[in-house]
């Protein structure tokens, strides 16, 4: 059983910034990609940004130059650290690990989401 919990969600301004946490605890072997999706109203779900173990990095064009993944991954925790934020960024930011389970299993786990709202 592997567990993921998200947290740093809030309202702010156009322009400011939050940083978002996502850890990972349970029956954990090794993790490999982290990411961070999106999902707004009306939407479907899309890629924010990638990490995979190493620290090689993706974003999504929407994001890029604005928002930075990272990764601890003695504390198998990821976070999304979002600056200038923009109205459209408004969404629930779910995290997903890719995680080799300690029964060798590997399987992806989702968080339950933390909310972000950026007003005008």
């Amino acid at each position: 059983q592997v567990q993921l919990v998200e947290s740093g969600g809030g309202l702010v301004q156009a322009g400011g910034s939050l940083r978002l946490s996502c850890a990972a605890s349970g029956s954990i072997l090794s993790i490999y990609a982290m990411t961070w999706h999106r999902q707004a109203p009306g939407n479907q779900r899309e890629l924010v940004a990638a990490i995979t173990n190493s620290g090689s990095t993706n974003y999504a064009d929407s994001v890029k130059g604005r928002f930075t993944i990272s990764r601890d991954n003695a504390k198998n925790t990821v976070y999304l650290q979002m600056n200038s934020l923009k109205p459209e960024d408004t969404a629930l930011y779910y995290c997903n690990a890719d995680v080799r389970t300690t029964s060798r299993s590997r399987l992806y786990y989702w968080g339950q989401g933390t909310q972000v709202t950026v007003s005008s």
